[in-house]
C-alpha cells in the first residue's frame, strides 16, 4: 500500500512552475529520497506533501486519503528541519515532549513516551541540558527525538544534515536509516547530497527543474541513468560524458583502466590521491575525462597514456535530449 501518492501536481510562484506535473508514490515503512539541485523543486514537493504549501491543481493522499486541502496538524506527520528549530530556554526533555504538551497529552503518558524516545535517541543522560548546552550532532537527536514521540506514521526531513560537518553526516545518516528501519516508519527525505540519496533510500526521485528526471532504486540511478543529467548527478566523480557524432557516450571513472597498449590515447591534466584511491585528470581529443584507480597512481601532468574500458560499461545519450539510447540506436565508439 502506498503511504503516499502525488497525482500530477503541480505547484507555480508566479510565472515560474517549481513542481510541474509531479506523480510519485511512497510505499508503506519506505525511506524516500527526493534529490537534486536547488531550485528543483525537491523542498516545495516536500512542503506539499505536509501541507505547508497548497497545489495549484493535482492531488495529494496520505494513507489512502485525499489530504489535498488539509491543514498539516490534521495529516498528523512529523516533520524535522534543516534548522533544528530548538527553543533555546526550554530543555532537552521539554524541546522533545513540546507537542504532546500542547496537544494535551496527559503527563504519565509524556514521561513514558518521553523515557522511551530519548533511550531510542541516545539523549538519556542529556535531558536536562539547555540545546546551547549540547553538540551539533546532540541537537539533531533532539529534532529526531521530538518528531518520533508524535507517533506519526510519516516522518518529513528537509536537509536535516545539512549544518553538520562531514563526520557528524556520516554518523547520522546510518543513524537515521536505522531508526527509520526499527520503527518501520515511512520518511520522505530531501537532499542535495546523492552520497545521502544513495547510501539511505529504498527509492531515489531525482528532480530537475520541478520534474521527476528519474525514479527507481539508488542502484538502478547508478547502473542504468535515464538520461545524461542523471548519469552525470549521481556518482563520484561524475560520470564522463564524451561527444562523439552526436551521441555522448558515458563511462564512469571506477570502470576505466589505464593500460600499457591496445588502449585510446590520453593526457594526464592532474592527479588527486585520495589515500585508498586516485583520481587522474585526462583528456581524449580535448574532451576532459576522469580516471579512479585504486592506490597511488604515478602519473605526471602532460604524460601521454592510454585508457580502456569494455563496451558493456558504456552508456549512450542522446546528444540533444539527454535521453539514453536503446540498444539497436548505439554507435560504435
Amino acid at each position: 500500500m502506498s503511504a503516499i501518492r502525488l497525482d500530477r501536481v503541480v505547484k507555480n510562484w508566479g510565472p515560474a512552475r517549481a513542481v510541474d506535473g509531479i506523480s510519485l508514490d511512497a510505499d508503506e515503512g519506505s525511506l524516500l529520497v527526493l534529490l537534486g539541485p536547488s531550485g528543483c523543486g525537491k523542498s516545495t514537493t516536500l512542503r506539499l506533501i505536509a501541507g505547508l504549501e497548497q497545489p495549484d491543481s493535482g492531488t495529494v493522499m496520505i494513507g489512502g486519503t485525499d489530504v489535498t486541502h488539509l491543514t498539516p496538524a490534521q495529516r498528523k506527520i512529523a516533520m524535522v528541519f534543516q534548522s533544528y528549530a530548538l527553543f533555546p530556554h526550554l530543555s532537552v526533555a521539554e524541546n522533545i515532549i513540546f507537542g504532546l504538551r500542547v496537544r494535551g497529552v496527559s503527563r504519565a503518558d509524556r514521561d513514558s513516551r518521553l523515557k522511551r524516545v530519548a533511550d531510542i535517541v541516545g539523549l538519556s543522560q542529556l535531558l536536562d541540558r539547555k540545546p546551547s548546552q549540547l553538540s551539533g550532532g546532540q541537537r539533531q537527536r533532539v529534532a529526531l527525538g521530538r518528531a518520533i514521540i508524535a507517533e506519526a506514521r510519516l516522518c518529513l526531513m528537509d536537509e536535516p544534515l545539512s549544518n553538520l560537518d562531514a563526520k557528524l553526516r556520516h554518523e547520522m545518516r546510518t543513524e537515521i536509516r536505522a531508526l527509520q528501519q526499527r520503527l518501520g516508519m515511512t520518511m520522505v527525505y530531501v537532499t542535495h547530497d546523492q552520497t545521502e540519496a544513495m547510501t539511505m533510500a529504498d527509492r531515489v526521485i531525482l528532480m530537475r527543474d520541478g520534474r521527476i528526471e528519474q525514479n527507481g532504486p539508488p542502484e538502478a540511478l547508478y547502473s542504468r541513468p535515464e538520461t545524461a543529467f542523471t548519469a552525470r548527478f549521481i556518482g563520484t566523480p561524475p560520470m564522463n560524458l564524451i561527444a562523439r557524432d552526436g551521441v555522448q557516450v558515458g563511462i564512469r571513472p571506477e570502470h576505466i583502466r589505464i593500460v600499457s597498449q591496445g588502449g585510446r590515447p590520453a593526457r594526464v591534466k592532474s592527479v588527486e590521491h585520495l589515500g585508498a584511491d586516485s583520481i587522474v585528470l585526462c583528456e581524449i581529443e580535448g574532451q576532459p575525462v576522469s580516471v579512479r584507480q585504486d592506490g597511488f597512481v604515478r602519473a605526471a601532468p602532460g604524460e601521454a597514456i592510454q585508457l580502456a574500458w569494455t563496451e558493456g560499461d558504456e552508456h549512450q545519450f542522446d546528444q540533444a535530449t539527454g535521453a539514453r539510447l536503446a540498444p539497436q540506436q548505439r554507435r560504435s565508439m
